[in-house]
């Protein structure tokens, strides 16, 4: 909700910061349903229509940026409602303008507001400060500045979670690409290395391939390839690059422990100690029956997940002695080429009975969900597992999978929203992708870093080649303290929904 007089620069600050889609105006529907933006005798209808769009996006969660003087009390109150209604953040944003620019500005208009009305707009202000703080909007800004243009909004009051502002220089936790799909065309080995080397460029801390035998559906068609990662990650390895390589995550169903050891080590060796592997259950029947593999019960696959690790770490370990372990007993040991360091091994999964016990007794890493909510929900299950087996949580470090829509802007934002949802109402796929720009992603970064986490794992739902990774050097460019645009994302929702 856009509020101040005439001249201070509400619709010039709206077009730099909203897509045109998001913002709906009475001056501009005056001039749709009268004979242009001034046409006083229209806004009875012009209002009428505002109300049906406000109404109509609000209940679809989608962002509205209401652009009227918005000094009425009784006509915010019916926005801040209907806001309420559809369970979105509500944020008003205050103009302070100086009067001299307002009266300027007002002055260089084909049909200037006449100074008597500007004067009562103007005196309006104060009270509008005030009543805004009272109102109940999760976040109200200022905006003084005299360039509309340039102008940054500084917090006056809020409640609940405050909006989002640009991202901050430092923060960030080590970002890894997860590479989930394979749009190679003729030239895959070309592809592969024209990505991993953008990953580089972009700043990414390393590549992590997904390990399946069929496409997943919510990637992409059976059909289109999904290559085997072990020696996909060795292709990758022969580049000269500090990436780190590995699984996000390997189903133990796959492959024998052993053999996934001797994998991890070599990739080890030949990428100077660079190599992790990610660890799962497994979950996707389908591909283990078409590929002619057994699929255990949950309980047998996550005892299998306990002695695949064990199997490993016994294997990875100095000297050919037997073993005997907890799960898993070994005649020998001689396993070489042994690991340059020690790979770290992630468990996939959050199952809050086993997994997570697994991961607190046994993982380097637990990979978890991203969203905040549930996402901290998680940590203090792992935790609490941690104090029971008798670890050190801080020996388990936190990792997430991430799957953001990132734009370059708004529009190109939601285009990609548009183009990837599918069936699923556009605002709900924009809130599960977390859809934004780099600003947005970067601050999201540092509250997953606030809860712990050390490394996201960022999965392009729309990967297509190397120039992607553009948008992805974008948010990691915070870290050398590139500047970015202000992003406003109202309550837990992104920038491209509500």
């Amino acid at each position: 909700m856009l509020v101040g007089p005439s001249g201070s620069g509400k619709s010039t600050w709206a077009a730099r910061h909203f897509r045109a889609a998001e913002v709906v105006s009475s001056d501009a529907l005056r001039a749709v349903v009268g004979s242009g933006e001034h046409d006083l005798d229209a806004s009875e209808d012009a209002f009428s229509l505002l109300d049906q769009v406000v109404a109509a996006r609000s209940g679809r969660r989608l962002t509205v940026v209401v652009d009227t003087l918005g000094l009425d009390p009784a006509r915010r109150a019916q926005y801040l409602s209907l806001g309420r209604s559809a369970g979105i953040p509500c944020v008003a944003v205050l103009f302070e303008t100086p009067a001299p620019v307002c009266r300027r500005r007002n002055s260089q208009r084909d049909l200037p507001v006449p100074s008597r009305v500007l004067a009562q707009q103007l005196a309006a202000v104060p009270g509008a400060r005030v009543a805004l703080a009272e109102e109940g909007w999760d976040g109200v800004l200022v905006v003084s500045d005299e360039d509309g243009d340039r102008a940054t909004p500084a917090p006056l009051a809020q409640t609940g979670r405050p909006p989002a502002v640009a991202a901050s220089d430092d923060g960030l936790p080590e970002v890894i690409l997860q590479v989930s799909r394979f749009p190679w065309g003729s030239e895959p080995a070309g592809w592969l290395r024209s990505v991993a080397l953008a990953a580089a460029e972009a700043g990414c801390g390393g590549i992590a391939l997904m390990d399946h035998l069929i496409q997943i559906p919510q990637v992409d068609r059976a059909w289109e390839p999904i290559p085997e990662p072990w020696v996909t990650l060795g292709l990758l390895a022969g580049l000269d690059t500090e990436l780190r390589l590995g699984t996000l995550v390997s189903p133990v169903t796959f492959r024998p422990a052993g053999i996934t050891a001797k994998a991890v080590a070599t990739l080890d060796v030949l990428s100077g100690g660079r190599a992790f592997v990610g660890v799962g259950a497994g979950w996707w029947e389908r591909e283990h029956r078409g590929f002619g593999l057994p699929f255990p019960s949950a309980g047998e696959r996550l005892d299998l997940l306990e002695s695949s690790i064990e199997t490993m770490r016994a294997l990875w370990g100095t000297g050919t002695k037997p073993y005997t372990g907890e799960r898993v007993t070994l005649p020998e040991t001689t396993a070489y080429p042994r690991p340059v360091g020690r790979p770290q091994v992630i468990v996939g999964g959050s199952g809050e009975v086993r997994t997570l016990r697994i991961a607190a007794r046994l993982g380097d890493a637990c990979n978890l969900p991203s969203d905040l909510e549930t996402l901290r929900h998680k940590v203090s299950v792992l935790r609490r597992h941690c104090d029971e087996v008798g670890r050190d949580p801080a020996e388990v470090a936190i990792t997430v999978l991430d799957v953001p829509v990132l734009g370059r802007d708004r529009d190109d934002t939601w285009r990609r929203v548009e183009r990837l949802r599918g069936r699923t109402a556009a605002a709900s796929f924009a809130r599960r992708h977390h859809a934004g720009e780099a600003a947005t992603h970067a601050r999201r970064f540092r509250e997953l870093a606030d809860l712990g986490v050390a490394t996201v794992f960022l999965a392009l739902p729309d990967l297509e080649g190397p120039d992607d990774l553009e948008r992805v050097a974008a948010v990691l460019a915070t870290r050398q303290g590139a500047a970015h645009p202000l992003s406003i994302s109202t309550g837990s929702t992104s920038s491209a929904s509500s």
